[in-house]
């Protein structure tokens, strides 16, 4: 049992980290005239160096050995760097074309794309409410693609690569922090060479826009990387159920900066279709909540053995409080 020193030290970095994924749509105009390209190769470049340099600093890195030594997971750290790459490109982007709004609805979306992935490819069992959930996000999808005029594709593609991101992960079976190093590990070369390939063109801006923008640039490595060391303080110190509910700060920033900071529009039909989503995510939270609270209530009784299935099932139920298993893609996160 933690202490409430503790679990008041980890509110604090949980919600430092969830308000800086929350807060980071601020922070990537001000590496304009970059595009959003050059900024996402600089975020794997610099995202490395800094990881790197950390995990030297704690001497972390019993784990690269053992990882090198198995080419499966191997294989999967680079799946899971391709998808990271395609989430952060598209979220960079979305974000410096004026579509911040669109990219939060990605984020809120996540755990109903999570759970009809599970269904889909893990042959997950769901309970009613769950089915229900699915069946509203999925309207409301229809309802956006008619407020749009478009199916909402930036939306659509976060929240898969992000749940593709988090299926793979739980395979991997690797720490935030270490992960991090590995995947940027995998993009660094690439995205390295497209960075020298850039100032061979002349249009590379870090060597052209003077050292306060190449500081910015920099940056994105710290950006990066600072709201997950918070996060793992976090996560060795307050139960799943309330990271996985702190977790919703981040798109509900980003929808409010959208709308108050960008000046976004959202027109009645965009409304309605975001009020869909988020009836889905209450029905999910609500369901998951009541389904925790009585497998608690199961283990409590006089002579009821508590088995590793059992004490899975309750976390598996926290953590589903307001999104599938919040500690599994941390990285993932824009």
């Amino acid at each position: 049992m933690k202490s409430r020193g503790e679990r008041h030290i980890g509110l604090l970095n949980g919600f430092a980290a969830y308000g800086m994924w929350g807060l980071v749509p601020l922070f990537w105009p001000l590496l304009k005239p970059a595009g959003a390209a050059e900024i996402l190769a600089h975020r794997m470049v610099w995202s490395l160096v800094f990881v790197a340099a950390a995990l030297v600093f704690v001497r972390r890195w019993a784990w690269a050995g053992e990882l090198l030594r198995q080419p499966r997971r191997l294989a999967l750290i680079t799946v899971a760097a391709a998808v990271i790459t395609v989430n952060w490109g598209v979220y960079i982007w979305a974000v410096n074309s004026g579509h911040v709004v669109e990219a939060s609805l990605g984020y809120f979306i996540n755990p109903l794309v999570t759970i009809a992935m599970g269904v889909v490819l893990l042959k997950e069992r769901l309970r009613r409410v769950q089915w229900v959930a699915v069946g509203v996000g999925a309207a409301a999808v229809l309802v956006l693609t008619v407020g749009y005029g478009r199916p909402p594709w930036i939306s659509l593609t976060l929240a898969f690569s992000f749940a593709t991101y988090g299926l793979v992960k739980k395979k991997v079976n690797l720490g935030g922090v270490e992960s991090l190093a590995a995947e940027t590990a995998v993009q660094f070369l690439p995205a390295l060479g497209y960075l020298l390939w850039l100032g061979h063109q002349g249009d590379l801006s870090f060597a052209s826009e003077g050292p306060g923008h190449a500081a910015l640039l920099a940056s994105t490595g710290i950006v990066t990387a600072l709201p997950l060391v918070c996060f793992g303080a976090a996560a060795i110190r307050v139960p799943l159920s309330t990271l996985g509910l702190l977790q919703y700060l981040a798109p509900v920033f980003q929808f409010l900066l959208g709308i108050f900071y960008f000046g976004e529009a959202m027109p009645p039909e965009r409304w309605a279709g975001f009020a869909l989503v988020w009836l889905a995510l209450t029905l999910l939270t609500w369901d998951a909540l009541r389904t925790a609270r009585t497998l608690r209530r199961e283990i409590g009784r006089p002579g009821t053995t508590m088995t590793t299935g059992t004490v899975s099932a309750v976390r598996k139920a926290e953590s589903l409080a307001s999104g599938p298993e919040p500690l599994d893609s941390p990285a993932a996160r824009p």
